[in-house]
């Protein structure tokens, strides 16, 4: 049962790096107007019968938390946070200890500018990685860490710094974190 819970989480892992990858390519893809235009058209089409297709199919089995996945990344392919939160939020509660669901949740709740309860995602983020996951999630809690520091630079300036620190250990690479690092600690 252990082993196919762990397979199960790969999986999931697989689809949202899949998915955030098909959204990188789409924000920095160029093309020309008409063809962008059509594109989008027929985007948003395929988009609306993708997560048809999916919301259908859990409805027949409410718990299949591989097609949730699916259809909460369709929602954010589609710019569609708050369908993407509410999604990874029954994901969470189906696999409670699955961290990548907070950090989709979080991002999702980023993107609609709902900053609060970013960061208390990313929190719970940090918070559900296993230490045996620490490695293959450096990036992702690099990130997380970055942000808690972020939103708390004015209000605790103390637990930013501790954050940050955190932050930079996990990608010292990261510029951004670098420069609030040397804003906090001036």
């Amino acid at each position: 049962m252990k082993m196919t819970k762990i397979i199960i989480k790969n999986v999931f892992l697989g689809l949202i790096l899949v998915g955030s990858a098909s959204f990188v390519n789409a924000q920095t893809t160029q093309t020309d107007t008409a063809s962008s235009t059509t594109t989008m058209a027929a985007t948003a089409q395929s988009g609306n019968a993708t997560i048809d297709g999916l919301k259908k199919q859990i409805e027949t089995n409410p718990k299949d938390t591989e097609s949730l996945a699916k259809l909460a990344t369709a929602y954010q392919e589609a710019s569609d946070w708050t369908n993407a939160v509410d999604t990874w939020k029954k994901i969470s509660a189906l696999l409670p200890d699955w961290a990548p669901s907070y950090y989709s949740q979080a991002y999702a709740y980023q993107a609609a500018k709902d900053d609060a309860n970013a960061k208390l995602s990313y929190e719970k983020y940090i918070a559900t990685v296993k230490p045996e996951e620490v490695e293959q999630n450096k990036k992702n809690l690099a990130y997380a860490y970055f942000y808690v520091a972020f939103a708390e630079q004015q209000s605790d300036p103390a637990k930013a710094k501790e954050h940050i620190a955190k932050s930079i250990q996990y990608d010292p690479t990261n510029q951004d974190a670098v420069k609030l690092s040397k804003a906090l600690n001036s």
